[in-house]
């Protein structure tokens, strides 16, 4: 099948508003007609509920938490990318669009990306609008402060709880529709299949968390708005809940999985510190404005007190390998960064798998108080977590799994190979190619809830007939009863190993094959080691209890089945992709001393070498079958703007 993303022809900064110009119109009385479903309530799938209730549509809109504000966008501390230039620093669309590309390791299409940046500015006015209480300078004036990847501050944030201040903004444009009665909402409620009717997505199946009752949806559009699957690895910075079981569902009714190699590791987290977590904590990036990573420059300095290891005995690795961009490094190369000096033997902490994180210096600048006011509620949490006060040592951070790059194909439309099926945020693969900048998740969220999809849906839904579809078709009939089973069957192995044992041994051996560093011969290894842990969840698993009531375990038993099979689809995609680019590293493609770009300092020993004559492609899986192969599709990406080069932030 051919891929066909929909790019509007033009230059690139006339994309969109020809897109929007050229784009098929509803009028106000047809919108009433038509159902849409929304699953998530995140910023993406909640500003798009509220956006498309306005507007006129049916929105039923489905959670699996207790309420929209459980979920996991109240996570993201750091701030949000805007390309407003308050600042006067020289941002600009173009800027943070040729950032956003750049960062990303040219895997990204122009686009999408121009796309995003482009929205970026309307975002931050909609958001004042609702009253997110985004930090102000002196003046009055909305503050920036910088992220990692860039050198202008572009970031616009509210302390640490950024994520929090929007979701409850919008969350509230979200609540006032419900009330006026134009968005129908139904929490607790997990979506565990899709329904597909003559080749077009029109209904979802569905379990109800409280009383295990299973019910089937129609509408005339399937948005889904689900997040990312970073909790495919057992450990990450995801909220425990979070899973790929909607967006795998949509894969297996026909939907392209795109670049699922792809995946983040945060350098800016607190280490693990035993096997009874069940997750990790991230500190915001935000901190790396003014906190200093460092280790020491000799091994048997590691397990000193930092406080007594001099300025001369430090190695601000960072700042020394990347002098333009520091502590502000990209992620990806960041957190290769603090993997390598731990593995050296100059990690600290227990297990050595820990670098410092050091405010000593902005302290002494600008005063406890000022930097209490900057970042007082991440530096409490960390406090909590780990005991230590970091106003009188420095944290210790490690890396660790946090966003996803890849996710279900989508075309500029935000909709997916499958008809009828838009995707939206993290859960789809647009905008951030390999590695994903610092405070862009909340800014794409936002993008495609709030600007994106009220445009882009009409152009699927003018050519439909409004309630064409009811839970009366066969095929709602057919996909709820293959649910009911597939829910019976966890509950009739009566195995004797635990749900999460399953999930902690898939997902160290990810970390261990598929993390911050591949190869061959690890990926090939975690492909043959994944059917047999397969095997044996299905024929060892217990789940307790029963499916007629609240069962947590049955939950997970549903998630982790498809992180198994998700599992291995992720390992084949970073197989076949023989190049570093981004996240994505494997060992045997870096930049060596011979190269001529690394002669002539471009670049240096290490970094991600990739190759773009056989890999400037997304790749866009599609499900073939049970025990069969999944075949590759490939969406060639087009560079009329920007043309990639080595990817250097020395």
């Amino acid at each position: 099948m051919a891929l066909d993303a929909k790019i509007p022809s033009g230059p690139l900064q006339d994309k969109w508003a020809k897109h929007k110009r050229d784009s098929k119109l509803i009028n106000p009385a047809n919108k009433r007609k038509f159902t849409i479903i929304i699953v998530g309530s995140g910023l993406a799938g909640g500003a798009a509920a509220a956006t498309l209730s306005e507007l006129g549509y049916k929105v039923k809109c489905f959670c699996y938490q207790d309420s929209p504000r459980r979920a996991h966008s109240i996570a993201a501390q750091g701030g949000i990318n805007a390309a407003k230039n308050y600042q006067n620093d020289g941002d600009s669309v173009y800027r943070l669009f040729y950032d956003t590309l750049k960062g990303g390791d040219f895997r990204s299409r122009e686009g999408n990306v121009y796309r995003l940046a482009e929205v970026s500015v309307n975002i931050i006015d909609q958001c004042v609008a609702q009253g997110v209480p985004f930090a102000r300078e002196y003046g009055g004036l909305l503050a920036n402060r910088s992220f990692g990847g860039a050198q202008v501050s572009r970031t616009f944030y509210a302390r640490g709880q950024t994520g929090q201040q929007l979701l409850l903004g919008c969350y509230q444009a979200l609540e006032k529709e419900v009330h006026n009665g134009g968005v129908q909402m139904y929490p607790r409620t997990e979506m565990l299949d899709m329904v597909v009717v003559d080749g077009h997505a029109k209904g979802i199946v569905v379990r109800d968390m409280q009383t295990g009752e299973i019910s089937s949806h129609a509408g005339d559009a399937v948005l889904l708005a689900t997040g990312g699957y970073g909790n495919v690895f057992f450990l990450s910075t995801n909220a425990k809940g979070c899973n790929v079981t909607a967006a795998y569902r949509a894969h297996k009714r026909g939907a392209y999985f795109s670049n699922p190699c792809y995946t983040q590791i945060h350098p800016t987290c607190i280490p693990v510190s035993g096997d009874y977590q069940s997750k990790l904590t991230l500190m915001s990036e935000s901190l790396r404005n003014d906190g200093r990573i460092w280790v020491p420059k000799k091994a048997e300095d590691a397990k000193k007190n930092p406080n007594d290891i001099p300025d001369s005995d430090r190695d601000y690795y960072l700042e020394r390998k990347y002098p333009s961009f520091g502590n502000l490094s990209p992620r990806d190369i960041a957190s290769r960064s603090a993997k390598e000096v731990c593995d050296e033997g100059r990690g600290v902490g227990p297990g050595g798998r820990g670098v410092y994180l050091d405010f000593r210096d902005a302290i002494n600048r600008l005063g406890e108080d000022a930097i209490r006011n900057r970042y007082g509620n991440l530096f409490q949490m960390y406090a909590k977590i780990t005991g230590e006060n970091p106003y009188k040592a420095p944290m210790r951070i490690y890396p660790a799994v946090h966003y996803t790059m890849g996710g279900l194909w989508v075309d500029y439309n935000l909709m997916s190979n499958l008809p009828g099926l838009h995707v939206l945020g993290e859960a789809n693969f647009s905008d951030h190619g390999a590695n994903r900048l610092g405070a862009s998740a909340l800014m794409q969220g936002l993008a495609d809830g709030y600007f994106v999809i009220p445009v882009t849906l009409a152009v699927y839904l003018a050519g439909q007939k409004p309630g064409a579809v009811t839970t009366d078709a066969p095929e709602f009939k057919a996909v709820e009863e293959e649910v009911r089973t597939r829910t019976k069957t966890f509950l009739d192995i009566k195995g004797k190993r635990s749900v999460d044992s399953f999930h902690r041994e898939l997902g160290l051996l990810l970390w261990d094959k598929c993390g911050m560093a591949r190869n061959k011969a690890g990926l090939e290894e975690a492909l043959k080691k994944i059917p047999e842990i397969r095997e044996e969840f299905w024929q060892n698993l217990r789940v307790p209890g029963n499916g007629t009531n609240l069962n947590q375990e049955l939950e997970k038993a549903g998630r982790v089945a498809d992180f198994m099979e998700f599992g291995e689809l992720m390992c084949r995609d970073a197989l076949d992709r023989e190049e570093s680019c981004g996240g994505h590293f494997r060992e045997e493609h870096q930049f060596t001393e011979a190269d001529p770009e690394v002669k002539s300092g471009t670049t240096q020993p290490g970094e991600a070498k990739r190759h773009d004559d056989k890999f400037a492609y997304a790749s866009a899986w599609e499900y073939a079958g049970k025990d069969k192969p999944p075949v590759l599709h490939k969406e060639e990406l087009v560079f009329d703007t920007v043309k990639p080069s080595v990817r250097s932030y020395q």
